[in-house]
């Protein structure tokens, strides 16, 4: 009883290895465009030259950047809140194993 429970805790732990694997991937990627985009903004007016500049906030194309932009960060946010709620899961399931196992041992050895 005791090996089958160790064994479906490191299935368990694979698992939850696997969806951390891509959870960090995805922020990893998201982290790289947002830093990516505004050190481009930072760098441009020194390797152009130009310190001021006139903005059209209604420019279609500036629009579409903001809002890809404030797509990768609440794509961002949804990642993190999955992480969390898996961290989460993974903490009651592994105290609720801890427990099963400690009645296991219980059982076996007796009063």
């Amino acid at each position: 009883m005791k090996i089958d429970a160790d064994e479906d805790f490191l299935d368990h732990v694979e698992r939850g290895q696997r969806k951390l694997k891509n959870l960090s991937l995805t922020t990893l990627v998201v982290a790289v465009l947002l830093g990516a985009a505004y050190f481009s903004q930072i760098l441009t007016p020194f390797l152009t030259g130009q310190k001021v500049v006139e903005v059209n906030l209604t420019d279609p194309s500036l629009l579409v950047v903001e809002v890809l932009i404030l797509g990768l960060t609440l794509a961002w946010m949804y990642v993190a809140a999955l992480n969390y709620l898996f961290y989460n899961r993974l903490g009651r399931q592994v105290k609720e194993i801890r427990a099963k196992e400690a009645e296991l041992l219980r059982r076996i050895e007796g009063p």
